[in-house]
């Protein structure tokens, strides 16, 4: 199947992406300068920022339901509305308590609002089963690319300006997610090979809950956010406590964000192709030994851009394996809210790998005894999907092929 069968719908949606996620993800360069503005040790910044992924991750299931529902496109523009406004109240803001309503809780209703839950789910209705998981990871790859764009401008507008600013073109920019999410119309019925027997949300859930693999996968995912939020928010700390420049740690960032965009597609593309639940463990065996690897040698230049560019080919790879498991195991009726309720587990992570990283290095002074927790995690993660039972539900067997 051609890649160009909905244009409007997927690339719409990957635009969006790419300024949600592209914002997100450079918010780890705004530690030091909000913290020092502010006058506040860097636990405080990590909460804000925890609580932003706790309520993203709270909020998408039920913004899930309301795509299901509504479709993605109301949806999506109503979350960016949010977005925006957040991160002008963030650039306004002179008490940092302010921190939690706007960075924490406006931004997080606005993520849940424009990320992958809701773009995958109207990408879902669009495409055969056997390929999903490819169409996951282009939309994943594609939506990273966000990633490598914003963190290098971000960090430029910081040097040349300051942090207030660089807040408020953000808000500006959130603007162009309403345009884009217009053409993310609702999605299309599902496929001739899919046409399944009529079932409730409330059935929809009973069934995921009665299923062991889909709570695997759920820990799965838990590991992947404490992964993701600890690394984007604590890596530009980390790298200037070892004598490193913003600049380079900006760079470190911006590599995680390209080679995340070959990475997710090379993932999503083995996924088709391979069991995704070995296809996942390998993924997290590769994540064990990047991440041991980086705390082990010296931290360098070399080294740190090392870093970026292999944990990032590893970075967003299971976004289309845990989507494409959960479509492959339950039908894309209900996926937005299924893989939203994965997608809060996988923010729980979150919140702990922002928190707790400001928590430990403002205790013992060091980031070492995280780091070593993220090994263990991903170890453990690769060993969770091996007795997943992948196959669909008996309804979904039942359809013809």
């Amino acid at each position: 199947m051609s890649i160009f069968r909905f244009p409007l719908l997927v690339w719409m949606g990957i635009a969006v992406l790419i300024i949600s996620l592209g914002i997100r993800q450079s918010f780890g360069i705004f530690l030091t300068p909000m913290v020092e503005s502010f006058g506040t040790g860097r636990e405080f910044f990590s909460l804000a920022i925890a609580v932003q992924n706790l309520l993203f991750g709270l909020f998408q299931p039920l913004v899930g339901m309301a795509a299901d529902r509504y479709g993605a496109s109301k949806v999506m523009a109503l979350g960016a509305i949010a977005y925006g406004s957040g991160l002008l109240m963030t650039a306004l803001t002179t008490e940092p308590n302010w921190l939690f309503v706007s960075l924490g809780a406006l931004v997080g209703l606005g993520l849940s609002a424009t990320s992958y839950v809701i773009v995958l789910g109207a990408v879902a209705r669009a495409v055969p089963p056997q390929h999903t998981a490819k169409a996951f990871g282009l939309t994943t790859a594609a939506g990273s690319f966000g990633m490598f764009a914003v963190i290098p401008g971000a960090q430029a507008m910081l040097h040349q300006f300051d942090w207030r600013f660089t807040m408020e073109l953000f808000a500006l920019i959130c603007t162009l997610m309403i345009a884009f999410a217009s053409f993310v119309k609702p999605a299309c019925p599902s496929q001739p090979s899919e046409v399944l027997p009529e079932q409730t949300l409330k059935q929809a859930l009973k069934e995921a809950s009665a299923h062991r693999g889909y709570w695997f996968i759920h820990l799965g995912f838990f590991v992947c956010g404490f992964h993701v939020m600890f690394i984007a928010t604590h890596l530009p700390a980390y790298l200037a406590d070892q004598g490193l420049s913003a600049q380079v740690a900006a760079m470190a960032l911006a590599y995680v964000g390209i080679f995340n965009i070959f990475g997710s597609y090379f993932w999503g593309l083995l996924g088709d192709h391979f069991d995704k639940r070995y296809v996942m463990s390998g993924l997290y065996l590769m994540r064990t030994g990047v991440i041991a690897a980086f705390v082990t040698l010296p931290v360098t230049e070399h080294t740190a851009a090392l870093f970026g560019g292999a944990i990032g080919f590893c970075w967003l790879g299971t976004v289309p394996l845990t989507s494409g498991l959960v479509r492959q195991i339950f039908g894309a009726r209900y996926l937005s809210t299924l893989y939203g309720l994965v997608f809060f587990t996988h923010q729980l992570g979150s919140f702990l790998g922002a928190w707790v990283g400001g928590l430990i290095f403002d205790h013992y002074g060091s980031y070492q005894p995280i780091w070593w927790t993220t090994v263990v995690m991903a170890a453990l993660a690769a060993v969770l999907h091996l007795p997943i039972n992948a196959r669909p539900v008996p309804r979904l067997q039942l359809q013809p092929a």
